[in-house]
């Protein structure tokens, strides 16, 4: 599992500092979370094929959030995609990006598939072999999402030693990861505990953007691998966070702490400030394995 943090920083756009978007590759899939306005030159910047993008996640209808959207997919357009596009965002945003393709008689030649969302409580939204995403109902002004992606099923591995002793043909090798008993060479039935070790557990990636502090969430995050959490302000202008329905970097730590996850992600940064190593000194006070967002900025999971 690998996360681009594309943009990290909140609303005001200022040089060097983009806003939300990033990319998490999981299990050969590619997801888009969020596409800020410049979303996607930060794509091209970081090498990612858009053509492997086929699912977006947007977490509210607020412009830092996707404001690049139709421009990426009337770029789509000029690259004569044809792949199906699933974009998953709240009630509302299907009429939004048609209505600003139909003003520039920009119509896609693929087809645009939105799944949206109004729900308030948790909802299975994608679910792949490997791969489910969720939706954590977030507290913030306007109807807001954060998503939690999940591997499952993950295949058993091969005991390859154990596998050539036993005279295993390599074609059955996907039938051994699957937890079936195959036959070997010598037509001798091998019980597939004798060829493969478990399965490595499993990882999670939570995706909390715009949210005041809301402990609510943090049973569905229990023992995620990785949170990113929203911290726009410091603690000192928690007052801003309250009238804003935003949270601190004390906060997230404090939703980290509570949900015993292994990483904490902090961003969405407030552009009142110029250095971010207060934020990262706050949260540690609550949370030790934190870690600072940063654009362009590559974590593997």
């Amino acid at each position: 599992m690998k996360l681009t943090i594309l943009g990290c920083h909140s609303a005001l756009p200022k040089l060097g500092h983009n806003v939300s978007a990033q990319i998490l590759e999981i299990q050969n899939e590619i997801f888009l979370i969020d596409c800020g306005e410049g979303t996607q030159l930060l794509l091209r910047r970081n090498k990612i094929k858009f053509s492997r993008i086929k699912n977006i996640f947007i977490s509210h209808l607020h412009g830092d959030h996707y404001f690049g959207l139709v421009g990426l997919i009337s770029t789509f357009s000029l690259l004569n995609r044809t792949n199906d596009l699933n974009i998953y965002g709240p009630l509302g945003i299907k009429d939004l990006i048609l209505n600003q393709l139909k003003a520039g008689n920009s119509w896609t030649n693929f087809k645009l598939n939105f799944n949206e969302l109004k729900d308030t409580n948790p909802l299975t939204i994608f679910k792949s072999e490997f791969i489910e995403v969720s939706t954590i109902p977030l507290n913030h002004r306007i109807y807001t999402n954060g998503f939690i992606f999940k591997e499952i099923n993950l295949p058993k591995r091969i005991n390859q030693h154990a596998a050539k002793l036993k005279k295993i043909n390599i074609a059955y090798y996907n039938k051994l990861k699957q937890g079936y008993d195959v036959f070997n060479e010598l037509n001798e039935k091998i019980l597939n505990s004798e060829v493969t070790f478990d399965s490595r557990p499993t990882k999670s990636y939570a995706y909390c953007s715009d949210t005041q502090y809301d402990e609510s969430i943090i049973e569905q995050l229990k023992n995620c691998s990785v949170l990113y959490h929203e911290s726009t302000f410091l603690d000192k202008h928690i007052k801003l966070a309250k009238s804003t329905k935003h949270s601190t970097a004390k906060q997230a730590a404090m939703i980290a702490k509570k949900a015993s996850v292994e990483l904490l992600i902090l961003g969405h940064y407030s552009s009142r400030y110029n250095s971010y190593q207060d934020f990262l000194n706050e949260a540690k006070l609550i949370f030790n394995n934190v870690i600072l967002s940063e654009d362009n900025k590559i974590i593997n999971i």
